[in-house]
């Protein structure tokens, strides 16, 4: 009403109580909507939608905008290393911790856990529904033949396929072309090569549930701890890369690790599904 009745009396200054009044009434949102950062961060948060769903949750709070690259997390890191980007969002911990000890960040703090699950036909080819143990199932697909295929991209789902691999001393790529098929791409064109070839497949629970061409496909094993699949945040570390936006950098990763972020990552769902769970443990040195 003030700014009607200046206007009224006093049209010269219609510009000045219009931006007093948005000042008044705007002051966070008029000088934060220009800040943002960039995270370098894999596909299992990107095509599950975990973006979509959290990002303007914290835009909302900050008025910081968050744009992401998402890729590998081999990638992923890689692009840190030469500073593109202010945070990495990732989830394969043990080149993480690498990440943390050549100086590129002094800190990986947990954010949240899933796991990754073996998905094979519903003819289950290998014999492995019933099967408890991922080192054992590894171990059938080798007897009978039947087909793998692996992302083959440096990724974290790929890191923790090798990782059991090793588990059994068993090298697949000497088989590579014959029944372990390498596709070098994505985990969406992995699981449609897997499905067209009627092969298994390692898959984190988040990228499952967003997969929309499951056809007969299923899941053959979970719940091994050998999968258990945590994410960890990253603030690239500003004496490696100054460029990197610091101050804005760790709002993010402390609202993702604050009880508001972990109580909005508990209630993110994929068809009344939870793929992402918090985690209580918020940090790692």
């Amino acid at each position: 009403m003030l700014a009607v009745i200046f206007m009224k009396n006093n049209s010269k200054n219609l510009y000045f109580i219009t931006y007093l009044a948005i000042t008044l009434f705007f002051p966070l949102s008029a000088f934060a909507s220009n800040k943002s950062i960039l995270v370098q961060s894999t596909t299992s948060t990107k095509n599950s939608g975990f973006y979509d769903y959290i990002l303007p949750l914290f835009r909302s709070d900050t008025g910081i905008n968050v744009n992401v690259v998402a890729v590998g997390t081999g990638a992923a890191i890689k692009n840190a290393r030469n500073c593109d980007g202010d945070v990495l969002f990732v989830h394969s911990p043990k080149d993480e911790e690498k990440f943390v000890a050549d100086g590129f960040a002094n800190k990986r703090y947990n954010v949240m856990y899933n796991d990754f699950i073996l998905v094979g036909s519903s003819n289950d080819p290998a014999g492995i529904v019933g099967i408890q143990d991922i080192g054992l199932a590894f171990k059938k697909i080798i007897v009978t033949g039947a087909k793998f295929v692996s992302r083959s991209d440096n990724s974290g789902t790929h890191s923790k396929e090798l990782t059991i691999w090793e588990e059994i001393a068993f090298n697949p790529e000497i088989d590579s072309g014959k029944w372990y098929f390498e596709t070098g791409s994505g985990m969406g064109a992995t699981l449609n090569i897997a499905i067209g070839l009627n092969a298994y497949t390692i898959v984190d629970r988040a990228s499952w549930h967003s997969f929309s061409n499951k056809l007969d496909y299923k899941i053959v094993l979970e719940g091994d701890s050998q999968l258990f699949n945590p994410y960890g945040v990253m603030l690239i570390d500003k004496k490696k890369c100054p460029s990197v936006k610091s101050e804005q950098g760790q709002l993010f990763i402390d609202w993702l690790i604050s009880d508001k972020g972990q109580s909005a990552i508990q209630q993110f769902e994929i068809d009344g599904q939870r793929v992402f769970t918090p985690n209580p443990e918020k940090s790692n040195n």
